[in-house]
């Protein structure tokens, strides 16, 4: 049995193979207790239909307590369109796969509303928006708010300031050390943020040509490895998920984890582990919700305002302090004490 499986305990799943691409996508939806399931649609390389699907699922359950954690009157879901190894996407597949998807969201009729994730961007909603009006995060001149990065690092950025004030009594970055692995749309921003803040710099990133963007900030190049036992005060996973395992937790050093990544921990009970070892970890759906925040404020009555938006997402450092004093005083995990969070407002979600 797989350790890691995904528990299928969500509304609906949805796998379709597409009549344009010839490629499966498919949508989970998790939970709509407190509204329609809002996620990302994910474009990504698996080696087989099964991870594509067990990504899906562990991503939407995610996204629901993401959304009722942040107060959202919105549910948890997840799309996934599944590139095969050997997909070459060019322009002409790439729009045929988008256009499949759109029809699966589409046929879930409202249950889950698409935005941008991993191997998509806010142009790839407008195509999707060609199909389907269940669809965020469009492109500024669509009255969407565009790219949702920005906002994620800055919700990642009032985590990391909430955490290590949790630890060291001061929400002071200087003098502190980061190592922040992965350097993309997040990463990078969140980089950038911490360094301006005085924080001292290990990098890493899957394409080397990403240390340019480190140099630039005074990083120390690191592998991956390294990054992950490094003797620093931070560690900030800022790439993709299943990061800290039951082997894993037992190499990190930093007495503080919060970073962008989804799905950081391989199994739940791995937040025991780090929590035995005197480590915090932000749980991942609390510290980059900023970007589901700020897609949440286009769906408003009166239409999206930046300001309101960014001032709810700095709210992520407070929903944190109260996570850590819950646990504290229960002598729990912050998982657990973000679950319940969580549980409790899926509860008292209308009938």
């Amino acid at each position: 049995m797989d350790p890691y499986a995904a528990a299928l305990e969500h509304e609906q799943l949805l796998i379709r193979r597409g009549t344009r691409s010839g490629l499966f996508t498919m949508v989970a939806v998790h939970s709509t207790a407190r509204g329609p399931s809002l996620g990302g649609c994910r474009m990504w390389r698996y080696d087989d239909a099964r991870s594509a699907m067990r990504d899906a699922l562990r991503l939407s359950r995610a996204m629901t307590y993401k959304s009722a954690v942040a107060g959202l009157p919105l549910g948890g879901g997840k799309g996934v369109i599944m590139l095969r190894p050997d997909t070459v996407l060019t322009p002409r597949v790439r729009r045929a796969a988008l256009e499949d998807f759109a029809d699966t969201v589409a046929a879930l009729d409202g249950a889950y509303i698409a935005a941008e994730d991993v191997g998509t961007s806010a142009r790839d909603m407008d195509t999707i928006a060609g199909r389907t009006e269940h669809v965020a995060g469009r492109a500024a001149r669509h009255g969407g708010s565009g790219d949702p990065s920005p906002f994620t690092a800055i919700g990642v950025e009032a985590a990391v300031l909430a955490s290590v004030e949790s630890v060291f009594g001061s929400a002071s970055l200087k003098g502190r050390s980061v190592a922040v692995v992965g350097l993309g749309h997040v990463g990078l921003r969140v980089a950038r943020l911490l360094a301006r803040r005085g924080a001292t710099l290990l990098a890493n990133d899957i394409d080397p040509a990403r240390r340019v963007d480190a140099a630039k900030l005074g990083a120390r190049w690191v592998t991956a490895a390294e990054a992950l036992g490094a003797p620093v005060d931070v560690y900030c996973p800022c790439a993709l998920g299943g990061i800290l395992d039951h082997d894993t937790a037992g190499v990190v050093q930093a007495p503080v984890i919060a970073g962008a990544a989804n799905n950081q921990l391989a199994a739940d009970d791995v937040a025991e582990l780090l929590r035995g070892r005197s480590i915090l970890w932000a749980p991942d759906f609390v510290a980059n919700a900023g970007g589901i925040i700020n897609i949440a404020h286009e769906l408003r009555p009166g239409g999206y305002a930046k300001a309101a938006a960014t001032a709810d997402v700095r709210r992520v450092g407070d929903t944190l302090r109260a996570i850590y004093a819950e646990a504290a005083a229960r002598e729990q995990t912050p998982l657990a004490a973000a679950l319940a969070l969580g549980e409790r407002r899926l509860a008292e979600a209308p009938a």
